[in-house]
């Protein structure tokens, strides 16, 4: 195999884990790096575990985080829009498209090939009809576990004779079709682990074909890995006991075998494995809390591609350097399977925040500001409105130079795109809701608050609208901070704005908020102080 040739091959049976964005972005690394090609195929061969409308929502989450492949489905739409996991559709060709010269790249679309394929195996003696009855077979694992036996199968029906297969197959007998394994070892070399030895007696005959005509997920990968020319074969560690199943399968068909890498496990902050659906993320003070590692969450609460891309690269190799930033093409360059480590890799939540943080801080703030408007309207600041956007409460036109204003207070804190609603929700609103206490700093008095408030009025009062600016209100507010004590004055004042504890410093929120708008806040803040309150205490 001349030509290096990788797959990703996931089961639609969900969403799109980490864990599988990483299988395919290493394989994606490995091809480009080697301008070899990669094939995207979907092994929807477990109808059982088959979810309608998962195929679509892989293929689309994985173009909105940027990937392309050479050959496989692709959405016939690149613009569809699937809403939820039971979405119905009557053709699966009209949403997606198929494209490569060995398809088709859907299991379910290839029934016919496995079947003819273990005929293959049966007429040369390596696979047999198998009609075990299921209560059979269960009754034969619990006395196996009642044994404490691994649980396997006892070769029942391995020497079958001609006359009593066509008899079973004549009276309609259920069936299986299985491996016939023989004895002796299976060795191999893994690209990421060394030489692996698996020993024959601790290798069940595996079942090939199910009693519906339905391959196994081994016997269907092996026969498409080796139609569609696949030269390496790199996933999760969790496959490797399947590893020794396939190898013999290609010595049962007489074919050449691919070469193998086992990706390290993804594990959780205790060093168990990572669970298919959340991970755990704890700071040493905050409450426990569960995050999802689904990467369509990951790009819906505003973590940029580019950060999960980095993030994910990094769960398990590294560049034998110290960066820890790389472009894709840096990836392209660097990457290796010989820097994979065998040890698994610990998911760190908080680092892939710092990877986020870092990349929204290289946004240009036009950029940022588009992004983030995306999520201002999702909670409902900001309405679309023939074409403009519209403050929802106060039917204010969005002024998108004042719009960057505001996301420019913000970039240097934020973490995630959707934290921006919460951050500056109080551009968008008419009244702040918070209890006068907030407004008092440590030990000062209501009294000390108001006259402060009042005194700040006063200054701000003589500037005129249109020259409203730090310039002109800054130096003299500092001088009066100076005399009342920052705390006493800048705090208060900040939440006058703002209505919340944590917020960017009050100069610039001022600026952006406008005289007319900043003055009426303080004098609300003043009544509060009274216990005269404008709005509800909680």
């Amino acid at each position: 195999m001349s030509k290096i040739r990788v797959r990703f091959a996931p089961s639609p049976t969900g969403f799109l884990h980490v864990g599988s964005l990483r299988t395919f972005l290493y394989n994606w690394l490995f091809a480009k790096k080697s301008k070899g090609e990669m094939i995207l195929r979907i092994e929807d061969t477990d109808r059982e575990r088959f979810v309608e409308g998962a195929t679509e929502k892989l293929l689309k989450v994985l173009e909105e985080v940027g990937f392309d492949w050479d050959e496989g489905p692709f959405l016939r739409l690149r613009s569809v829009k699937i809403k939820n996991q039971k979405l119905k559709i009557k053709n699966l060709n009209e949403l997606i498209e198929q494209k490569g010269k060995y398809g088709p790249y859907i299991q379910s679309q290839r029934i016919k090939i496995y079947q003819e394929a273990v005929k293959e195996l049966i007429n040369k003696g390596r696979a047999y009809y198998c009609f075990c009855s299921k209560e059979r077979l269960e009754k034969l694992r619990r006395d196996q576990q009642e044994r404490k036996q691994p649980p396997r199968y006892d070769g029942k029906c391995r020497n079958l004779t001609d006359e009593e297969i066509k008899s079973h197959l004549d009276q309609k007998y259920s069936y299986v079709i299985r491996l016939k394994v023989g004895e002796g070892e299976i060795k191999f070399k893994d690209l990421i682990r060394g030489d692996i030895i698996f020993n024959l007696k601790d290798i069940d005959d595996q079942v090939l074909l199910k009693s519906d005509g339905w391959p196994t997920y081994h016997l269907a990968s092996v026969v498409d890995d080796h139609l569609m020319k696949i030269s390496h074969v790199i996933r999760g560690e969790e496959w490797l006991p399947s590893t020794p199943k396939h190898i013999l399968l290609y010595e049962a068909f007489g074919w050449e075998r691919p070469k193998f890498a086992h990706l390290p496990l993804l594990l959780n902050q205790k060093g168990g494995k990572l669970s298919k659906r959340q991970v755990e993320s704890q700071g040493p003070e905050e409450p426990r809390r569960r995050e999802e590692v689904e990467v369509e969450d990951y790009l819906a609460s505003g973590f940029l591609k580019e950060a999960i891309i980095n993030f994910v690269a990094l769960l398990g190799w590294n560049s034998d350097t110290n960066q820890e930033m790389f472009t894709l093409e840096e990836l392209v360059k660097s990457f290796s399977l010989k820097q994979v480590q065998k040890k698994g890799a610990v998911f760190d939540f908080k680092k892939l925040e710092w990877f986020n943080g870092e990349y929204i801080r290289k946004k240009s703030l036009k950029e940022l500001t588009n992004l983030c408007l995306l999520y201002l309207i999702k909670s409902g600041l900001i309405k679309k409105m023939n074409g403009e956007y519209e403050i929802r409460e106060t039917k204010e036109i969005v002024d998108l130079d004042w719009l960057e204003k505001i996301i420019a207070l913000e970039q240097s804190r934020i973490k995630k795109l959707s934290e921006i609603s919460l951050l500056t929700k109080f551009f968008f609103i008419k009244k702040l809701d918070y209890h006068s206490d907030l407004l008092i700093w440590k030990r000062a008095t209501k009294e000390e608050t108001k006259d402060n408030l009042k005194k700040a009025i006063l200054i701000l009062e003589k500037i005129p609208m249109r020259e409203f600016n730090q310039e002109k209100f800054k130096k003299d507010l500092f001088l009066l901070a100076e005399q009342t004590g920052k705390g006493e004055l800048l705090w208060p004042l900040r939440v006058a704005l703002t209505g919340e504890k944590n917020s960017p410093p009050p100069f610039e929120i001022m600026e952006i908020l406008g005289k007319e708008k900043v003055i009426e806040r303080i004098k609300e803040a003043i009544i509060k102080t009274n216990n005269k309150q404008l709005i509800t205490d909680n």
